[in-house]
């Protein structure tokens, strides 16, 4: 049997040696033994499990040694884990995190934006067009130069958003943080347009 592990046929082996030396050592008679090395089941199953045990520990260990092993090419991928992305503060109540690029110069950009509760931008508008995502929480958008945050439309995690460039939004989070990604094509500015 193949199973895609490098260990496998070796503990498949294994425990098909653990067991006929279970009924070696068992201590019954020579038709008892043969008798239950016929069934496929020793009669000493201490020794059995103990052994059964071990094998599956170094198992265990060989494969994740294994993975070890098996590290991505730095050449062919690169990833940030989760405890490394590098939130900054914004005074408006969200926190960004540059993914890729930078949004203050020309070029693509990839940013994480978190709304914290009850935070909420005042109309504005970006020069190009940004592609949104919402990752998660519920993220609360109003379009139009009159701030009202009561007649925001809420967008729940999964949707995707397009802001299209130089058209007036408002945007945050009500009860609830709210996590995007947003992609763009720098530079990101944000122009106030809110009517008083």
């Amino acid at each position: 049997m193949e199973t895609g592990a490098p260990y496998s046929r070796a503990l498949l082996l294994e425990l098909d040696f653990i067991g006929k030396e279970s009924v070696l050592h068992s201590g019954g008679t020579a038709a008892e033994e043969e008798s239950m090395r016929i069934a496929g089941r020793p009669r000493n199953r201490r020794a059995w499990t103990l052994r059964f045990l071990v094998t599956l520990v170094v198992a265990v260990v060989a494969s994740l040694a294994y993975a070890k092993s098996t590290d991505l090419d730095p050449k062919a991928i690169a990833y940030t884990l989760p405890d490394q992305i590098h939130w900054t503060d914004d005074p408006i109540g969200a926190k960004m995190a540059v993914l890729q690029g930078d949004p203050s110069k020309p070029g693509l950009y990839v940013v994480l934006v978190k709304w914290t509760p009850g935070h909420f931008s005042h109309p504005h508008f970006h020069p190009n067009d940004r592609f949104i995502t919402v990752l998660s929480g519920t993220w609360w958008v109003g379009t139009g130069a009159k701030f009202d945050p009561d007649s925001t439309v809420p967008l729940p995690a999964g949707t995707f958003v397009t802001h299209f460039g130089k058209q007036i939004h408002y945007d945050g989070a009500k009860d609830g943080e709210a996590v995007l990604e947003i992609v763009g094509e720098g530079p990101a500015t944000a122009t106030p347009a809110e009517s008083k």
